[in-house]
């Protein structure tokens, strides 16, 4: 009898074995699919020029952890194709597209690649144009959206959707942006949308805003506009340039909208859309702040891109198919929480004599110089608005004869506060990186790993993406008999001319668009003016067979 209990044991845990392996095989099938099947939404945000000292002291003056501390999932090195430390539009072009860059340009290859690991560059495809993640969105027939405390038209937002050779390109950034068909754009940036004499203003006599009205998007300009707004395609032009830094918004331009905010709007908009939704949300300026060594500034603008990110988190934690990306772009001013004057004190020194001397300011740099009258006459109250009371005699005497008053309030503030700084520029360290949501990546990656994630993640490849959207348009169009042009009699709208015997084509740089005859004819994507080449769309050159 033992030994038959023996044998019903012993056939009952075969039994249950074997049905936890089937159960186990089908929870691993499981997860296999879901890490093949493509997420309906991604939102990629990027704080500009943040350093982990900057989150670090950011959290110490909230008093209380970051949204983005439970999303800490890695690491992200940042170099570019020439230098171990990259200025935002290589950086920004790699995050979007998947390849390095050089310094200042916007979505387009590199013409000198001399980093250790990056592939050399051919002649023929130095500055091509290349796909970037919000143009495979767009293909793949979801919603898409760009925000950013910036000009719109900034290296940042522009490397997730332009293509130019100087990001400095305000104008052409601003007309390609506009011919994207983005769903919902957000920010600063109204100048290079209108003709003028400005720095940013359009010279080639185009009104893009509106372009933009005609294309049939609900114009924006103020805060309650945007929250009032119940169109499916909104363009929010809230500042000629930048908008406030946060701290400052409520003196200043209480009409602006936070960052937050236009988080939020832009995902109610967007997730209308069955397909689902890309968005790029920049917090620009505690890059700013940060060269200008200013540690309320960029305290800040990192706690309103926190904000921001905690929208993000609000929107995904509700379901299952979204994939949320934080991350900064590269690291500035080499920050530290601790200084020359802690050098033998730090053992001691409490959290508080680090924080309490910055909770003492009303305003930012920006915001506290903004202020400053002509004769400086009201400098001590300027000095006060940015957490510097009581002076003493010698930081008195600083004020007084400072050809710098911005350099001289900073360090002074950063005395009292033991804080440090390297530089006034960029740094070349590793950033953290912040994920949420199915399949998020976890460890240590390059800038352009990112895009690749994003592009997966929505079920596309950018090499089957820069196949399909950026081809030469002269061996193209020569493969099928036609001639090629370029017409620059208007430097500032040059256009590409394709004749095959009577047909004529025109595709006008920065547009989608190409014009024959009487009609106007929609691409998929842009017609791109780069490397004294043009480059087209695939759907080009079968269009224009068809239309022979």
């Amino acid at each position: 009898m033992k030994n038959i209990g023996r044998k019903i044991i012993s056939f009952a845990l075969i039994g249950s074995l074997t049905a936890g392996s089937f159960a186990f095989a089908a929870r691993e099938e499981a997860k296999e699919k879901q890490k093949s099947k493509p997420i309906k939404n991604v939102i990629m945000m990027v704080m500009d020029g943040t350093s982990a000292g900057a989150t670090t002291l950011a959290r110490w003056y909230k008093g209380a952890p970051l949204a983005l501390d439970e999303m800490a999932s890695g690491a992200v090195r940042t170099y570019s194709a020439e230098s171990a430390i990259t200025d935002s539009a290589p950086a920004a072009t790699a995050m979007a597209t998947g390849f390095k860059s050089n310094d200042k340009y916007i979505g387009i290859l590199p013409s000198v690649v001399n980093s250790p690991g990056v592939s050399p560059i051919s002649k023929e495809h130095a500055m091509k144009p290349v796909a970037n993640v919000l143009e495979g969105a767009e293909l793949m027939g979801k919603a898409t959206g760009i925000i950013a405390t910036s000009a719109i038209q900034h290296a940042t937002p522009a490397g997730f959707s332009a293509h130019v050779k100087h990001r400095n390109l305000f104008p052409d950034i601003a007309e390609q942006q506009v011919y994207q068909d983005i769903e919902v754009v957000l920010g600063g940036g109204k100048e290079a949308l209108l003709p003028g004499s400005g720095t940013n203003n359009r010279k080639d006599n185009e009104n893009m805003l509106e372009v933009i009205k005609k294309k049939g998007y609900d114009v924006v300009e103020t805060r309650d506009d945007l929250l009032r707004s119940t169109s499916d395609k909104i363009w929010g032009v809230f500042a000629d340039d930048a908008l406030a830094q946060d701290m400052n918004r409520p003196y200043t331009r209480p009409n602006e909208p936070t960052l937050a905010e236009m988080t939020k709007k832009a995902i109610e908009t967007l997730s209308k859309d069955k397909d689902g939704f890309f968005l790029f949300v920049e917090g620009s300026q505690p890059d700013w702040a940060a060269h200008a060594n200013d540690p309320v500034g960029i305290i800040s603008e990192v706690l309103a891109f926190d904000k921001a990110v905690a929208e993000a988190l609000s929107f995904a934690k509700k379901r299952n198919d979204t994939l949320v990306i934080a991350v900064s772009d590269h690291g500035n001013s080499g920050i530290t929480i601790g200084n020359r004057n802690t050098d033998q004190s730090y053992p001691e020194t409490p959290v508080s004599a680090y924080v309490d001397p910055l909770k003492k300011a009303r305003m930012t740099l920006e915001g506290a110089m903004s202020q400053l009258k002509a004769d400086k006459s009201n400098l001590e109250e300027v000095a006060r608005l940015y957490g510097l009371d009581s002076l003493t005699a010698d930081e008195k005497k600083k004020l007084n004869e400072s050809n710098n008053l911005r350099k001289t309030l900073t360090e002074l503030l950063a005395a009292r506060a033991n804080l440090g700084f390297t530089t006034g520029g960029h740094t070349g360290e590793d950033v953290f990186l912040y994920t949420y949501g199915p399949n998020r990546p976890i460890g240590t990656f390059e800038n352009t790993d990112l895009a690749h994630i994003m592009a997966k993640a929505m079920g596309f490849q950018l090499s089957d993406l820069n196949k399909r959207l950026f081809v030469n348009a002269k061996e193209n169009f020569a493969a099928i008999g036609a001639t090629v042009t370029i017409d620059d009699t208007d430097a500032q709208n040059p256009k590409l001319i394709v004749k095959k015997g009577k047909t004529v084509a025109e595709f006008p740089a920065n547009k989608n668009i190409m014009i024959a005859g009487n009609k106007t004819y929609e691409l998929e994507g842009l017609v791109v003016n780069s490397a004294e080449q043009f480059w087209v769309p695939k759907q080009a050159v079968k269009l224009f067979k068809q239309i022979q």
